[in-house]
């Protein structure tokens, strides 16, 4: 068993595919599948079932893969200890966002890569839950996500965040509605949520914040949104608006990015609020550091991180 050959294994289960792996770990698509199958025949069992065209971990596979993970993320470990023994901060910093990453992040992260260059950087995107737990199972050493109140929005009724995870609240911002130029409301300079109740909607998918913050915000305004469109990305979001499909409801900073037409929300608006989360036992070195530079600009910094 081979090093090289866990690499392959975690990268074609991450990817689904032999093809998208190769590109990854930059080798020859039959070079991954040939090393597998040598594997494979090491163990006995067949890890991934290639009979579809995306390939699919067997439930071998299912059950080698965290000790694939654990192997390379031991050996990172250990160079990584070598590496700060110079004094250097390295490893990997696995940071998790809404799909549109507020500007505060991305500023802190180019801020803490021109501090600490050893350390390789991950962003994922993702919604609310898929992220919360990301970082309790520490894959994820922080993440970004939109909460209503202290909960994880998984629709209107919502979910508490785990409690093996610590919080900080970034920025609470208001909701505007974006439409195309052509639109009838495009003149309208403000409206009330509840001009809106016949609108056809556009805006995420279920489980995301922003759609969590939509549903909410119409229930307590006496109507149940008309989505006519959903999606998991804000940048399809805005198109589908400029061609016509609905309106959205997107936080201002991101609405002024998509070259729609904006317009306010009467009070009581809604709000999109951002959190930073973290493990409150268990963060990594690289982890540690991003934290604390992140809580140094944030009012009212709670608990530092573990």
């Amino acid at each position: 068993m081979e090093l090289r050959q866990l690499h392959y294994v975690v990268a074609a289960a991450e990817e689904a595919s032999f093809t998208r792996a190769a590109a990854r770990v930059h080798v020859a698509q039959p070079a991954i599948s040939q090393q597998i199958a040598q594997l494979e025949r090491e163990l006995g069992e067949k890890l991934f079932d290639r009979s579809e065209r995306r390939v699919r971990l067997t439930p071998a596979g299912e059950a080698f893969l965290p000790h694939a993970r654990a192997a390379l993320d031991a050996l990172n470990a250990g160079r990584d200890a070598v590496t700060a023994l110079r004094g250097e901060l390295a490893g990997r910093l696995a940071i998790g966002t809404v799909p549109s990453p507020p500007e505060w992040l991305v500023e802190r992260l180019g801020e803490f890569q021109r501090r600490h260059p050893k350390v390789r950087l991950l962003v994922r995107t993702g919604d609310p839950e898929a992220l919360a737990a990301g970082v309790a199972a520490n894959t994820l050493d922080a993440a970004v996500i939109g909460v209503l109140s202290a909960r994880m929005p998984a629709g209107p009724a919502g979910m508490r965040l785990p409690a093996a995870l610590a919080s900080e609240t970034l920025a609470g911002e208001p909701l505007s509605v974006a439409v195309a130029p052509g639109h009838r409301l495009a003149q309208a300079g403000e409206v009330a949520l509840w001009d809106l109740r016949e609108e056809p909607i556009v805006t995420l998918t279920e489980g995301t914040g922003l759609r969590a913050a939509l549903e909410s915000a119409c229930a307590e305004a006496g109507f149940a949104p008309h989505v006519q469109a959903e999606t998991d990305a804000l940048a399809v979001v805005a198109d589908l608006v400029a061609h016509g499909s609905g309106v959205a409801l997107l936080p201002r900073s991101v609405a002024e990015r998509t070259g729609l037409v904006i317009v306010g929300l009467r009070e009581p608006a809604p709000r999109r609020t951002l959190v930073l989360i973290w493990h409150r036992r268990q963060v990594s070195a690289p982890g540690r550091a991003f934290l604390a530079l992140a809580q140094a600009d944030v009012p009212g910094s709670g608990e530092p991180p573990g």
